[in-house]
């Protein structure tokens, strides 16, 4: 369950939550999107011993799963399939739920396709960072760190780490090595307050440069050294941030300035459908 994704319907934000290669959406989000009631918890609270309560199966598709609530922590949170959700949709009077539909069947199966053909995903990607105003060559640049990262967080998949905290631990490692701070430091130096603003799309071209030096010498030395515990991982994370250190040090000292900016794109917002890096992911 690694990849957290926002998407929107007609100004409402939905999660959702990529379990097995499977969306699963979090329904009072949708029941926010289709009631417009000031309080959807309640609703849906309602709504689920109502349907309890006549015998409903509708129910038994809802599953508790962990995603950021408004304060930032990960909380459980009811959460049901395309197929389930339609069941839901079905329990909601609202003038909405014919289009919402149409819009589920889309978000729903577009991870198919994207999974049957990744090119498909990247184009996805490529649109979202051009109607927010990106260069292209930092677009460029962004596309190719998260191939980057995705070889580097399946390297520790392969190596026995599955758990996110674990994941955070060793970003944070290689990001220490590279500019000196973890990743929720160098957010506050960039002005980045918000669990859904990812570090990443706030990078200068040469911090997401040496970002992607230090991740894939990474990737390279793990694959040498094939590290079975978590000890032996943070070393070859230190060691493999500490080569894109090195040279973030030399290009400054050419440069006569330093490559961590506070720099960022607030004004450009937060990009649909990107989670709060996931810095752990992306």
């Amino acid at each position: 369950m690694k990849d957290n994704k926002l998407v929107v319907f007609q100004d409402k934000k939905i999660r959702r939550l990529l379990v097995d290669d499977e969306w699963f959406f979090s329904v009072v989000d949708v029941v926010a999107a289709l009631t417009d009631s000031l309080d959807p918890g309640a609703y849906w609270r309602k709504l689920k011993q109502r349907l309890t309560a006549e015998g409903s199966q509708v129910v038994t598709f809802c599953h508790g799963l962990k995603l950021p609530a408004p304060d930032g922590k990960m909380r459980s949170t009811d959460c049901a399939n395309v197929k389930g959700m339609f069941r839901i949709i079905q329990s909601i009077p609202s003038p909405k739920a014919e289009p919402f539909k149409r819009w589920l069947a889309q978000v729903g199966y577009e991870r198919v396709l994207e999974i049957e053909n990744p090119e498909l995903a990247q184009d996805r990607m490529k649109e979202l960072y051009e109607q927010k105003g990106y260069p292209k060559d930092w677009i460029d640049k962004r596309l190719r760190g998260i191939a980057i990262r995705q070889n580097l967080t399946d390297e520790w998949k392969e190596r026995g780490i599955t758990e996110d905290r674990d994941y955070a631990i060793l970003t944070a490692e290689i990001s220490k090595a590279t500019f000196g701070m973890t990743p929720s430091a160098y957010k506050a130096y960039k002005g980045l307050e918000s669990p859904n603003q990812n570090l990443r799309d706030h990078m200068t071209d040469l911090e997401l440069i040496f970002t992607m030096l230090g991740e894939r010498v990474t990737t390279e030395l793990s694959k040498q050294e094939k590290p079975d515990t978590m000890p032996k991982h943070k070393s070859v994370a230190r060691r493999g941030g500490k080569v894109a250190g090195n040279a973030r040090k030399e290009t400054e000292k050419e440069l006569g300035r330093s490559i961590i900016s506070s720099e960022n794109y607030l004004s450009n917002n937060d990009l649909p459908g990107l989670t709060a890096e996931d810095e752990n992911k992306q």
